[in-house]
């Protein structure tokens, strides 16, 4: 309630069939996923060294501007 009354998001929770056993892809889950997977090459955000958010934050950025900028590449 607080996020989609602060950042007009919306959170919707994935879980997985109960009858199901086996491997069942969910909705865009995969996505998450390789982002994730793309983020972990980068060291410095492996672990939080920094005070502050803002800077995480910004590292962040600048880590999705070159997986970017190598996929246009």
């Amino acid at each position: 309630e607080w996020v989609a009354a602060k950042f007009k998001f919306s959170l919707a929770v994935m879980l997985r069939p109960k009858q199901t056993r086996k491997f069942v892809l969910l909705p865009r889950r995969w996505v998450v996923e390789r982002t994730f997977g793309w983020l972990n090459h980068y060291r410095r955000l492996s672990k939080s060294y920094e005070r502050l958010t803002r800077t995480d934050e910004a590292w962040v950025f600048i880590a999705m501007s070159r997986i970017m900028l190598n996929r246009l590449a």
